[in-house]
């Protein structure tokens, strides 16, 4: 059957109509006008998930500092609508990141830690500044011990570019410019491609959370070696109880990194000052700097000073 004119104009007009529709928020997914509004533009699908993902990093922000949220506060703080973080919060939980509950979302026990990928960009430029003044404590040929995180991700992304570290194929005796020894997949990753830096890894099992190597095979390979400086990153520090971590197993792989440098440095950003968490890792009588923001306060610098760590505020 053929269409007449005005029917092939009206099918025509139909399919112009028509919107393609997103999986993530269930609306026009190409930028296609929104009808009945004049002028309105839905989002396209890269801004959707974009907005997506700032949501999801917000929720986990607060359930990090609350322990729990509510989806009706949720909903007035990110100007959305319920169903949206009900929704948000469904496909976290799937994820393990947190737990539901009726009415919100719980953390998932007193350990809750977000996974590396969604602390990321937390406090960026802190940690980068951190990293890079962290980096400036390293000598070329020494040997590094890297934990995993966050921040001393940024302390390896900014040695792997210092032109004294990877200018040179070698230093004197041929020896490499940099040997690194680390328990952090991620940090190896990066580092591995220069052909400037020994990468030494421990073995053990990956947490997905850190990407960080724990168990009895990174504590054989931590009791063989002897290090000129370690580079811990923290959850927390405390000036009366030292530094901690989330997990008990990165905290005592960690310990051993600590035990067996000449030097400990410890690079956290102040939001981790004053706090604790549920592993320690060593006391301040093991640690020589804290390389942290400039937002540390006076007094916090002072006592810190008083127990035998030197303060770099950057």
């Amino acid at each position: 059957m053929q269409l007449s004119s005005k029917n092939k104009q009206g099918a025509r007009g139909a399919e112009s109509n028509a919107l393609r529709l997103c999986d993530a928020c269930g609306g026009p997914a190409t930028g296609d006008r929104v009808p009945g509004k004049r002028g309105a533009r839905h989002r396209t699908v890269k801004e959707t998930h974009v907005a997506r993902d700032a949501r999801w990093d917000a929720l986990l922000e607060l359930v990090g500092k609350h322990g729990r949220v509510e989806v009706e506060e949720a909903a007035a703080a990110l100007a959305v609508s319920a169903a949206t973080i009900r929704r948000d919060l469904d496909q976290l939980a799937e994820q393990h990141l947190l737990t539901r509950t009726r009415g919100g979302a719980v953390a998932h026990g007193v350990s809750y830690e977000l996974a590396l990928r969604y602390k990321t960009g937390r406090h960026a430029p802190e940690k980068q500044a951190i990293g890079r003044a962290v980096s400036g404590l390293v000598a070329v040929g020494e040997v590094v011990g890297l934990t995993g995180g966050t921040t001393v991700t940024e302390v390896a992304r900014a040695l792997a570019v210092r032109p004294d570290i990877v200018g040179e194929t070698t230093v004197a005796g041929g020896q490499p410019t940099l040997t690194v020894v680390t328990n952090a997949l991620n940090i190896a990753s990066e580092l591995a491609i220069r052909p400037q830096i020994k990468m030494v890894v421990t073995g053990g099992v990956a947490r997905p959370q850190s990407y960080e190597l724990t168990g009895p095979l990174a504590v054989g390979v931590m009791n063989e070696i002897t290090l000129d400086v370690a580079v811990l990153g923290v959850n927390a520090i405390d000036i009366e109880r030292g530094a901690y971590v989330h997990h008990e197993g990165e905290a005592s792989v960690n310990r051993l990194l600590a035990e067996r440098a000449q030097r400990v440095v410890v690079a956290a950003d102040s939001s981790k000052i004053g706090k604790r968490a549920f592993a320690r890792v060593c006391d301040l009588g093991l640690v020589d700097v804290l390389v942290t923001d400039s937002r540390i306060t006076a007094e916090a610098r002072d006592r810190f000073g008083e127990a035998g760590v030197q303060v770099i505020a950057v």
